[in-house]
């Protein structure tokens, strides 16, 4: 193991004091009118000895560790994954490191991760909350945290939040499905009291209902693999199975696929499905399935523009933005409209 060198010990080998060395090696000699002889003997033994700086030591004296937070409900999730690859890639051309938290889906680790996360030197947070539970995240606005909500968020809370316009996804969705002929549509949802979800089933109602078809199905109550493979399942069992599959993430879908293949089904000829969320996987899927994209990058340079912005210019007024998704037809949904 290599120990790192420190100004201590270069001040050690050079026989200078540790505040001239200090001194030198943040620029400022010439302030305190220090040889360039003397400087010149500390710059090269620090560069013998491959010195670095403790960034986060000195971020620490001046207030700011230049450091963020975010938490998620699972880095598993292709779509949270991504999302947290964005974020960070954002928050490092600032100069900014990001500490990755995983809630897990679960609100009692998501309040012990927020609790550990804050208890560092971190200048804002930005969080995926798994549940309606909002009061941690209040009183850390209270206290003057800079945080933002992306993806899920509190409709009826003071909090600044980035998400995508989840209704009008769905009932795109749904509206092209129905254009496509199918009425007995399915649709296998995720955690019921998040906001998307939520969303997403009022899009996908509202289309059905505007097109007057009044009998479908919702069921589920996870974005997992798990869960739609098992409601997949018990869906095909029905006597009146769906023509067509609404997937509300892309890990639902793939539980759907792996049911839907089991019974030896046929996609698109026998049954159709969509998905929320686009992935590049999503085109080497045999047929590539058609879903609703949302814009995962513009998302998150949004959330960490509007962090930085309370960060350094302590500006305080709530946001509340909703970016467009969009359709992406491939080939997973079939026309049944007789000809």
């Amino acid at each position: 193991m290599i120990q790192k060198i420190n100004i201590a010990d270069i001040a050690r080998i050079t026989g200078y004091s540790t505040s001239t060395v200090s001194r030198v090696l943040n620029g400022k000699a010439d302030n305190y009118r220090i040889s360039k002889a003397t400087q010149e003997k500390i710059k090269s033994t620090a560069d013998e000895y491959n010195y670095t700086p403790n960034e986060f030591a000195r971020n620490l004296r001046k207030g700011s560790g230049r450091t963020i937070a975010l938490i998620v409900p699972s880095l598993k999730n292709p779509f949270f994954a991504e999302m947290a690859s964005a974020i960070n890639l954002e928050a490092s051309k600032a100069n900014y490191i990001t500490l990755i938290g995983d809630s897990d889906d679960n609100i009692t680790i998501e309040l012990e991760t927020v609790k550990q996360l804050t208890s560092r030197s971190i200048d804002g947070m930005i969080i995926v909350p798994c549940s309606n539970v909002s009061d941690h995240l209040l009183q850390l606005k209270k206290r003057g945290m800079p945080l933002i909500c992306i993806d899920r968020y509190f409709e009826n809370q003071d909090l600044s939040f980035v998400t995508s316009d989840n209704y009008n996804g769905a009932y795109l969705a749904a509206k092209y499905l129905i254009e496509l002929g199918h009425t007995n549509i399915a649709c296998i949802q995720g955690v019921k009291d998040s906001t998307p979800n939520t969303q997403r089933v009022k899009g996908f109602k509202d289309a059905m209902s505007d097109h007057g078809i009044n009998t479908y199905s919702v069921t589920g109550d996870s974005f997992s693999e798990q869960n739609g493979y098992l409601e997949t399942k018990l869906l095909l069992q029905t006597e009146n199975r769906p023509t067509a599959i609404f997937a509300f993430s892309n890990t639902i879908a793939m539980g759907s696929l792996k049911a839907i293949r089991e019974e030896e089904l046929k996609i698109p000829d026998e049954i159709s499905l969509i998905t929320f969320d686009n992935n590049p996987y999503l085109d080497y899927i045999d047929p590539p399935l058609t879903c609703v994209s949302q814009p995962i990058e513009e998302i998150c340079k949004m959330a960490i523009r509007i962090l930085f912005t309370k960060i350094n210019d302590k500006e305080n007024t709530t946001k509340r933005v909703f970016l467009k998704t969009r359709l992406m037809i491939k080939e997973s949904a079939k026309s049944i409209i007789q000809k």
